[in-house]
This record gives C-alpha cells, sequence and structure tokens, in this order.
C-alpha cells in the first residue's frame, strides 16, 4: 500500500489559480486533483492516455472538436486517446476536478510541452 497524503502530494501550478495535484497511481493509472478559477480553461491539448474527469465541485466545461458538455458535482465525462480538449470553469466559483489516466502520467505532459 502507497498512502499520498493531499498536503504532501506533488503540486504543478501551471498558471496562477490553475493548481494539480497528483494523487495515488501507476504507470497503468494516475490521478490528477485540480482547481481552476472562474472562466480559466486549459490549452486546446491531447494525449496519447484514455482521460476521466470527474468533477467535484463547481463547474467544469469539457469541448472537443465536435461538442462540449457542461459537468456539475459529480458529473463525469470519457475522453478518447488522442482526442483534443480543453477543460474550462464555466462558472462564477472556483471548480474543482479529478482527472483518471490510463496509462498514467506524470506532470511532465506540461512541463516538456511544446505549444
Amino acid at each position: 500500500m502507497k498512502s499520498v497524503p493531499f498536503d504532501e502530494a506533488e503540486t504543478y501550478e501551471p498558471e496562477a489559480g490553475w493548481r494539480r495535484v497528483s494523487m495515488a497511481g501507476s504507470d497503468r493509472f494516475s490521478f490528477e486533483w485540480f482547481e481552476k478559477p472562474p472562466d480559466h480553461s486549459s490549452p486546446l491539448h491531447d494525449h496519447e492516455n484514455e482521460q476521466v474527469c470527474l468533477c467535484l465541485d463547481g463547474e467544469l466545461t469539457v469541448v472537443t472538436d465536435d461538442e462540449s458538455v457542461t459537468l456539475g458535482p459529480n458529473d463525469s465525462v470519457y475522453l478518447e486517446p488522442n482526442e483534443p480538449h480543453r477543460v474550462e470553469n464555466t462558472g462564477d466559483e472556483r471548480a474543482v476536478g479529478l482527472d483518471v489516466f490510463a496509462p498514467g502520467r506524470s506532470f511532465d505532459f506540461w512541463t516538456d510541452r511544446e505549444e
């Protein structure tokens, strides 16, 4: 068993107010808790990992080339590998979510990314 206390987990803040926290996981899957300020959007991106995005608090809109869906607390969406997407906080309050990736990944996806 490997415990990862939230306050001791690896954290990455790509932009002010957009914070990601690496939770327990492995090479086969990983969990990233995240928060986004109002009106924030991640850049359009894709990755080899399958992804499930779960909204924990607030409102998140997930946009792909073909459609968009707005998630409220406890709603989720599945994204195929290599499916271009972005995640936006379309609400007036901070939004909190949990991303699950298979296979697992590290923050290198963001830090080593070319624009």
